[in-house]
């Protein structure tokens, strides 16, 4: 196994053994669903916005090791962020997932990056993008149930 396949596996093991910011947002100002009916994956997103700023951001649910691991990074990298941050990374994370285009060039992009490279099947794209997909539905306010399909 080579050097980052190994960090990639060890990353997505911690966080999806011991998701950071799993649980309930009891004072959450935005709330959406989201579902991946292909393999099961389903996540409640909270945040808690103060005007323009994700104060806190939390999320529930079920999902494999993947869409776990992608949940709990993402929400560590945007909590204390602007919406706008909160978009470019996602945008930055996205190019990594999907299209693999996109340079790492940042430190908050470092675990995320890592956590993307994991996406060598379109499937395994959706498992890493839904909690993403699903965080930008409650901070729009748009909808409440974001679905992969």
């Amino acid at each position: 196994m080579d050097e980052l396949a190994e960090i990639r596996q060890e990353l997505i093991i911690d966080h999806s053994r011991r998701p950071r910011n799993y649980g309930e947002l009891s004072d959450h100002s935005h709330q959406a669903r989201g579902d991946n009916p292909l393999c099961g994956d389903k996540f409640v997103v909270q945040v808690r916005l103060e005007g323009d700023v994700i104060a806190d951001v939390r999320f529930t649910g079920q999902g494999c090791g993947m869409s776990t691991a992608s949940a709990s990074a993402m929400t560590e990298a945007v909590k204390g962020g602007t919406i706008a941050d909160a978009e470019v990374i996602f945008e930055r994370f996205r190019a990594l997932v999907v299209d693999r285009s996109g340079l790492v060039d940042e430190d908050d992009l470092d675990r995320l990056a890592i956590i993307a490279t994991g996406a060598r099947q379109p499937m395994r794209a959706k498992c890493l993008t839904l909690a993403w997909h699903t965080m930008q539905a409650a901070v729009s306010g748009e909808a409440e149930m974001v679905s992969t399909e």
